[in-house]
């Protein structure tokens, strides 16, 4: 009589499928060097998929980290108060009057303040403004 298990039934199979799945994590890995450096990838990719679900700090706002493009991580943090105040209520898609109007300034103060974001940012114009305004503080429903 000896000790050995049948082979087919479902646990064997799913084992020698994982065996042979080439795109497992680790798969393949013959070498202690390949290991350690799939896993600082692996560290790596984690670390900022961390960053990118952090909040970000624009002006005295706070961003959810996946609404920002990493390009302008940087930038966005340059902008005064109440550029990011203007930059806000754009994507809200109020119009200058009314951001002028809510911010208690005159309608030329905010074509300044949008105009100094564009250069911070170096957005391609208005057009380009709006539309990152619109991904950083658009309501998400």
């Amino acid at each position: 009589m000896t000790n050995e298990r049948p082979s087919g039934g479902i646990a064997s199979s799913a084992q020698e499928n994982r065996a042979a799945t080439p795109d497992r994590l680790g798969a393949g890995v013959d070498d202690i060097e390949q290991l350690a450096a799939l896993i600082a990838r692996i560290k790596d990719n984690e670390q900022a998929t961390d960053a990118a679900q952090k909040e970000l700090r624009i002006g005295e706002f706070q961003v959810e980290g996946w609404r920002v493009p990493q390009s302008y991580i940087g930038p966005l943090q340059t902008l005064s108060r109440t550029e990011a105040a203007v930059m806000r209520f754009l994507g809200w898609g109020r119009s200058n009057a009314d951001i002028a109007s809510l911010l208690n300034i005159h309608d030329n103060t905010v074509r300044t303040h949008l105009n100094n974001a564009i250069g911070k940012l170096e957005v391609d114009g208005s057009r380009g403004l709006v539309a990152l305004a619109g991904l950083l503080f658009h309501p998400v429903n």
